[in-house]
């Protein structure tokens, strides 16, 4: 059965954040949205869209505004031959099986449809639609991706798992697992494992994880961002329990700033540019010493159109990351617009930290 979410309101399409807020509440029941799709206030096709979905085997979750929540409703009375009738001071279908205040849940022939009103700066009402599925979600480290499908193919047919393999950058591959009718995850990543060893992390939230990993030991992380503005602390701070790991970060752009606040030598600087691995280095160095962390990630480069040169092109960055007795710095020539770029950048950070301690962050 699939999952289709109908966002119908002007302020769904066009507030952002909004729109953020009500997807991010959903996935907390639903693993997979099978689809997305927007109408706006008085769509025509809204009715033809609704028959096609209620008529067949789907799970439908409907999000609009209080303003529209009763019309909604008189849409899908005509589509499933029903009334309108008050419950809770809500006018609902009469053949509702579920319902609280703002959402109630209604059976049709072999779908199920939930209908959810919120507006902007208030509380989403509970989401009514529970897709149980046994899900699990698997990183794999310094594998190209083509190589896993011919190892991990085999493994899934023998516990009758079904697998997506996904690319996110250069080393870092996602397993998404679905069992089947009579699978066995566990035995499937276990055996993963074995032939994997020291390269799995077992979390479908990296950075999640990574906060619990640091919280269980009491360490701490810092940062020092030059391109990526902050981005690479928002994917930390946007996880409960970052407070307990990271007690602050710094965003350096101008060349002043790096020296003042990182003692970043201003010789190396004009020898190599703020844009090369002797700084990210440095960066790193000046974090983890202002601010005491066991680790410090450092991200300088060049991610928009207009600043890149000849010799250093939009796209290359430099990253750097330290722990009390060690450090690494990498060059990478990244490609995309500029917010790829800054995405790009982060990941990349992300997967050194997990890689310069690999006793910490993987079962060894």
């Amino acid at each position: 059965m699939k999952t289709h979410l109908l966002l119908i309101g002007n302020k769904f399409i066009y507030n952002n954040s909004l729109k953020e807020y009500i997807i991010r509440n959903i996935h907390n029941n639903i693993d997979f949205l099978d689809n997305i799709s927007f109408f706006k206030e008085g769509d025509n096709t809204l009715f033809e869209h609704l028959d096609s979905l209620l008529n067949t085997q789907n799970n439908v979750i409907i999000v609009t505004t209080k303003q529209n929540f009763s019309t909604i409703g008189k849409v899908i009375c005509t589509v499933t031959f029903d009334n309108q009738i008050l419950k809770n001071n809500m006018l609902i279908p009469s053949e509702c099986d579920l319902y609280e205040q703002g959402t109630y849940l209604l059976k049709y022939e072999k779908s199920v449809v939930n209908v959810i009103h919120v507006d902007e700066m208030q509380e989403m009402p509970k989401c009514l639609i529970y897709k149980e599925i046994s899900h699990h979600t698997i990183n794999i480290f310094n594998e190209q991706s083509d190589s896993l499908k011919i190892i991990l193919d085999p493994i899934a047919q023998t516990y009758d798992v079904h697998i997506d393999i996904v690319n996110i950058i250069d080393g870092w591959t996602k397993v998404n697992i679905t069992s089947k009718k009579y699978g066995n995850i566990s035995q499937f990543i276990g055996s993963t494992k074995q032939l994997l060893p020291s390269k799995i992390i077992e979390t479908s939230n990296i950075v999640k994880y990574i906060i619990e990993r640091l919280t269980h030991t009491n360490k701490k992380i810092t940062f020092a961002e030059s391109c990526t503005g902050g981005l690479l602390s928002y994917y930390f701070t946007k996880e409960n329990g970052a407070s307990n790991i990271l007690d602050g970060s710094l965003v350096t752009y101008s060349n002043l700033i790096k020296e003042n606040w990182l003692a970043v030598d201003e010789n190396i600087l004009k020898e190599n540019g703020a844009v090369s691995e002797e700084v990210v280095s440095e960066m790193s160095d000046g974090a983890i010493n202002v601010s005491s962390a066991n680790y410090a990630l450092s991200i300088s480069g060049i991610a928009g159109e207009g600043g890149g040169t000849q010799e250093k092109p939009v796209g290359t960055v430099y990253i750097g990351v330290r722990t009390q007795d060690k450090h690494e710095e990498i060059h990478l020539s990244l490609h995309g617009d500029r917010n790829y770029i800054q995405s790009q950048s982060v990941l990349y950070a992300i997967k050194l930290l997990l890689l310069i301690d690999k006793e910490m962050f993987f079962e060894i």
